[in-house]
């Protein structure tokens, strides 16, 4: 076994008591119809064995054969009512058009799920989430993490995706899904993350600890990874990071260290060219600016 394959192991093993990983996904369409010039299918996907997971999977008119597709993570924003909704409609710190008219209109289908507490999965809080799952030797990131890996394993059954183009991306929370999942899951060809490459030591330095919602605390995980140790098991597949000077959620100095440490990681497996970060003058946002450059990068590698 290769060292990436053991620190997979090691770095998916810190994620807690999970359902067993090769578990059958199975789908249900409830609804499909079409908007903003794209299909859209409301999905109920069975993932984890305990409750269900809703899901918007979008792909353009009258598009034939296997598609480019991406798995796209929604952010938190703290309003937990919203989760898939965000993939069709954006959000007050996106830039227009949505996700779904962008990545559609440029040949790509596109899967959205509800994470825990989210969307259509609300009922229980964040935290009181987070409490239970610890007490039974669950992480809540982790049930969160392993509902998209199946994700994954849901679109590979679709006769309408190309499973050698499959790619991930997301803001905020979602941006940290991206990393994790592409980290974990060498089926993921192409990652993109907005907003949140987060260097844990440096958010500790900056006390900004709590500009996170518990879910994003794994037991452990500082005893073994760094935010760019986790990301080094992306290389040398094509990863765009995107992120705000202003933005606490990333600090300058933590933003420095990963992409040094990535650029030395690239350039080991001789593509440098697959590694960027992109920085803006913004804070917590994305700009039209991004969104061109999220695009140019997709086209360019799936």
């Amino acid at each position: 076994m290769s060292n990436d394959a053991c620190r997979r192991e090691e770095l998916y093993a810190l994620l807690g008591d999970l359902p067993p990983r090769d578990r059958e996904v199975r789908a249900a369409i409830r609804e499909e119809k079409t908007c903003g010039g794209f299909v859209c299918q409301h999905l109920i996907l069975d993932c984890n064995g305990i409750e269900p997971v809703p899901a918007y999977f979008v792909k353009p008119i009258d598009s034939t054969g296997r598609l480019p597709t991406i798995l796209f993570n929604h952010s938190h924003g703290g309003n937990y009512a919203i989760g898939k909704q965000e993939l069709l409609d954006g959000r007050e710190y996106m830039t227009t058009p949505s996700y779904a008219q962008d990545l559609t209109h440029h040949g790509f289908a596109a899967l959205c799920i509800d994470h825990w507490a989210f969307g259509q999965r609300q009922g229980r809080t964040e935290s009181s989430l987070f409490k239970q799952m610890l007490w039974e030797g669950q992480v809540l990131w982790g049930m969160m993490v392993y509902d998209s890996l199946k994700a994954i394993d849901y679109l590979l059954t679709r006769e309408d995706v190309d499973p050698q183009r499959i790619g991930t991306l997301g803001m905020s929370m979602g941006s940290t899904m991206a990393w994790w999942l592409a980290a974990l899951d060498e089926r993921i060809k192409v990652c993109v993350d907005l907003c949140c490459l987060t260097d844990f030591q440096s958010l500790i330095e900056t006390g900004q600890l709590d500009a996170h919602g518990v879910y994003y605390y794994v037991p452990r995980l500082l005893k073994y990874f760094t935010t760019a140790q986790i990301n080094e098991l992306i290389a040398p597949r094509p990863h765009l990071a995107l992120a705000g000077n202003w933005d606490v959620l990333t600090p300058a100095r933590g933003l420095d260290r990963i992409n040094a440490e990535l650029r030395r990681a690239y350039s080991q497996r001789e593509s440098p060219e697959a590694w960027k970060l992109a920085r803006y003058d913004v804070a917590h946002r994305e700009t039209p600016e991004m969104r061109r450059e999220v695009m140019r990068w997709l086209r360019m590698w799936m």
